[in-house]
């Protein structure tokens, strides 16, 4: 394995150990009733930002509140990316090109599994509301995006990678780019 590549990936492994500390995904909410806007940040053991007045709004419209105990990703999450910190540095230093695959492959594997699991609390905290809620819009379901912008009532939902996010998607790039250049490199 290159030196390059060994070098990148122990990089990667600090990288993810600040990710576990850093907020990873955003979402915010624009109104003209909250000019400086709405922010709700997801860490991978917890949730900041304007939570409360958040869940306050969302009570009108039947959404559940926001907790960090209700979600069992904020027990787990942690120890994920810890280990893959773990295994970024034992790849990076084990000169083992054929790791690399495997990490690689781990690492896309779970990037999506994440994304599902995302989409589908998303979707649950959108579309299963309290039918006796004070403001009720027939056939209204407030799901945020998954990623991007989308119009909910008066307000414009944005959901985006925040600092860990772009940490953590720049290392599964830089591993991308290790695997298919060792490859590369296997096949000459």
């Amino acid at each position: 394995m290159s030196a390059l590549h060994r070098v990148l990936l122990v990089l990667c492994s600090l990288a993810l150990v600040a990710v576990i500390f850093l907020p990873i995904w955003r979402i915010e909410l624009d109104a003209a009733q909250y000019p400086e806007g709405l922010e709700l940040q997801i860490y991978s053991h917890k949730l900041a930002g304007q939570v409360e007045i958040i869940n306050g709004l969302n009570h009108y419209i039947g959404m559940k509140t926001l907790h960090a105990d209700d979600f069992v990703e904020f027990t787990v999450l942690p120890y994920i990316i810890g280990f893959f910190a773990l295994a970024f540095l034992a790849v990076g230093l084990a000169n083992k090109p054929k790791w690399v695959y495997v990490l690689f492959g781990a690492f896309l594997l779970f990037g999506i599994v994440a994304m599902v699991d995302f989409y589908i609390w998303e979707y649950d905290y959108g579309h299963n509301l309290d039918p006796n809620a004070p403001i009720k819009v027939p056939g209204m379901a407030y799901q945020p995006p998954l990623i991007g912008y989308k119009q909910l009532l008066n307000f414009g939902a944005y959901s985006i990678p925040d600092i860990g996010g772009w940490i953590f998607i720049g290392c599964g790039i830089l591993l991308a780019y290790s695997a298919v250049q060792e490859w590369r490199k296997a096949k000459q």
